[in-house]
């Protein structure tokens, strides 16, 4: 049992640890408290008043069974009755249209009822856990696949094959999904590709990008001082030295001589389809691809800006400094997660992720998320086991 001080009041979370959790925030204005100090009667009326505006959705008991509808029971009550008070202000929707003529009072009572009720259970043993698996050891093992062709750490000692280092993500993952679908021409690629899922691509994408680049040790037969020449035209997308800027557009420097040569060919007689590559290609003669493609070859590839992704235990503990151990949060206006329906934190999570919900630090900590670690956070804190808390009061002026 850990032990908190809010202005005049001691919070007691039960299976808590204070320790895990970030300092003592400043006091919050008295209204914000409000819910905190509720008497058994303002629970009795919030019990009323949920009745008659809340239970439709969220139960009597707190406990929703609606997809998409969050459980209540137990939550912070600072933190429903701040929630309330922001529907009041906004667009028109279910929820707004619930509380928009309810007297603080009723919000601050209602806040208290659903505070005052046992917290939902975890979600059930035939909710599956997500594996926390690095993604890039997963994506180490599927590379094997293609160490034969490209080089252990994508940088290929075959002619005519790409290295995959020094590529941005989405482009490596637009190429392999033309493999996939046959927009790009390629038996053994289509072969290897079409089993890939998004993710498998994705994290097969970013073990490449993270791999020190280096210039692809194979022969180029062109003259590179010509092909500088040429390459001034495509320095607009491909960067003046063959390093992209644009995450869609493919780096070119330090990659395999031959590779680029019939690469631009492709283009050049149309086998390869792109509106941004196919005219300018059809301009070059054969002599003046293979200089161009020799310039490139020659030069520094560089890392794309790219960071190594989180785990889910890393995650966690990055959320659990605000929200509690395990989503059981001990500060009157943070929002428990423990036990929580896993459909609407994963909901939650994509609003701050794109701008619906504004939270400076929740936007900040949610922007490097990917789909797949939204499905994880919501499924690992659904199958928390929720701790109800204790406000008790001790000496002191109350708000």
């Amino acid at each position: 049992m850990s032990v908190r001080v809010i202005g005049s009041a001691m919070l007691l979370a039960l299976g808590g640890n204070a320790a895990a959790q970030a300092p003592l925030v400043k006091p919050a204005p008295a209204d914000d408290l409000r819910s905190v100090y509720a008497s058994s009667a303002d629970i009795a009326e919030g019990r009323r008043v949920a009745e008659s505006s809340c239970a439709r959705c969220h139960g009597m008991n707190g406990i929703s069974a609606a997809k998409g509808t969050p459980h209540v029971a137990g939550q912070r009550a600072g933190y429903i009755h701040l929630q309330l008070r922001a529907y009041q202000k906004r667009a028109k929707g279910p929820m707004e249209s619930a509380v928009r003529f309810l007297r603080d009072d009723a919000l601050v009572a209602v806040a208290a009822y659903y505070a005052s009720l046992e917290p939902a259970r975890a979600a059930p043993a035939t909710v599956k856990p997500v594996a926390d698996a690095d993604p890039l050891q997963v994506a180490k093992q599927l590379s094997a696949s293609c160490a034969g062709c490209h080089g252990e750490a994508g940088v290929s000692s075959v002619p005519g094959m790409p290295s995959l280092v020094g590529l941005d993500p989405k482009y490596f993952v637009a190429a392999m999904t033309a493999y996939k679908t046959g927009e790009r021409k390629h038996e053994m690629m289509k072969n290897f590709a079409a089993p890939l899922a998004e993710p498998a691509l994705q994290n097969l994408a970013l073990f490449y990008a993270l791999q020190k680049p280096a210039r692809a040790p194979t022969p180029a037969s062109g003259d590179a001082a010509a092909g500088k020449k040429t390459a001034a035209a495509c320095g607009g997308c491909h960067g003046e030295s063959g390093v992209s800027s644009i995450p869609g557009t493919p780096s070119l420097a330090g990659q395999d001589a031959q590779y680029l040569a019939e690469a631009t060919l492709a283009y050049k007689t149309g086998a390869r389809r792109d509106e941004t590559m196919n005219a300018p290609a059809a301009a070059l003669d054969e002599r003046t691809v293979k200089d161009l493609a020799a310039f490139y070859a020659a030069q520094e590839p560089q890392a794309p800006e790219v960071r190594k992704p989180l785990s889910l235990a890393e995650w966690t503990a990055r959320c659990d400094r605000c929200h509690g151990p395990n989503g059981n949060s001990i500060e009157p206006l943070m929002p428990a997660l423990a036990a929580q329906r896993a459909d609407w934190l994963e909901s939650v999570l994509d609003a701050y992720r794109k701008g619906a919900r504004k939270s400076t630090a929740m936007s900040a900590m949610s922007a490097s998320l990917s789909d797949a670690d939204v499905k994880a956070l919501a499924a690992h804190y659904s199958r928390q086991t929720a701790r109800p808390v204790v406000y008790v009061f001790v000496p002191g002026k109350r708000p």
